[in-house]
Parts: C-alpha cells; structure tokens; sequence
C-alpha cells in the first residue's frame, strides 16, 4: 500500500508540475499582449444571449469574435493538458496503477483532446454567438464521451477478471 501511495504522489507531483510549467510557457507565449488582461476583459463582457433559434439566453461574450488570441492560448492549454495526460496513463501502466485511476486517465484523456478540437473547431478563426454555443454543447458531448470510455475501461476490467476466475467445480452429493 506504501508503494502505491508513493507512486501515487510522484505521479500528482509531475502532472501539476507540468501543468504549471504549462501555464507558464502559454503567458510566456502569448506576450507581448496580456493574457491576463484579456482574460478580465472575456469575462467583463459576458452577457445574457439569446441562444440562436430559440428563447433560451445563456452566458456568452458580447463579441466572440474579439478574443481569437485568448481561445488560441485556451487550445494550447488544452492540447497541452491532453499531452500531460498520456504521459501520466503511461506512467500509470509503469507504476500499474489501480484499474480507476487508469481508467479516470483515459477520460481526461479523451475530454482534453476534445476540448481541443472545439477550440481550434470552433472558437479560434472567427467565432460567432452559434459558434460559441455550438463549442459549449460540444464541451457537454465530450464530458460524456468521456465518461462513457470511463466506464468501457471499468467493464473490461471487471470482463477480463471474470475470464481469468476459475470456474467453480460442482459439488458431488454422497448418494
């Protein structure tokens, strides 16, 4: 149990590390322009927006298409994260980690690179109010795509424990 708490905690330690790392290089890259500015900016002039053929209003940006540079550092990140990720699932497989954490691994796995897609998809060259909701409602297929691989990688698992269990031999009654 020692040995998989430690493993656990190198583990968490190099996937933070990267991601600060990470989040480092991408403010590095994005200068000379603030990224932090811009970020004030997004969320300053998120509105109510009618969601396009509907009556629905959810939170969007006034003008979408203002922050390309922001949606570009947003992809990276996110490309970024699901590279992170893979080198974790890999060194999970080395330090055979338990069966959950591998399988949580193939989830963010699957929801960053998704994540990433819709960013570059959608928001990155010219977004639009539809663009903006049409990346958000793809940000909710993912989550669930990624619960369902979650989920596959368990039910393997339990599939290939039952295969390897012996079967129980039947027990002779004496006559």
């Amino acid at each position: 149990m020692k040995g998989y708490k430690n493993a656990e905690s190198v583990l968490s330690a190099i996937y933070i590390g990267s991601i600060f790392i990470t989040l480092g290089i991408i403010y590095y890259l994005y200068l000379p322009n603030s990224l932090f500015l811009d970020i004030i900016n997004f969320f300053s002039s998120i509105n109510l927006a009618k969601v396009p053929d509907t009556a629905i209003y959810l939170p969007a940006p006034l003008s979408p298409s203002l922050y390309s540079g922001l949606y570009q550092a947003a992809f990276q990140l996110a490309t970024a994260i699901g590279i992170i990720e893979i080198i974790v699932l890999i060194l999970r497989f080395i330090f055979d980690s338990p069966i959950k954490r591998k399988a949580e691994t193939i989830a963010n796995i699957v929801f960053w690179f998704g994540a990433s897609y819709l960013l570059a998809t959608y928001l990155v060259e010219a977004a639009t109010i539809n663009k903006w909701f049409v990346f958000w409602t793809g940000i909710i297929i993912f989550v669930g795509l990624s619960l369902i691989a979650r989920a596959f990688v368990l039910l393997a698992k339990r599939q290939s424990e039952k295969a390897e269990k012996p079967a129980e031999k039947p027990v002779d009654k004496p006559a």
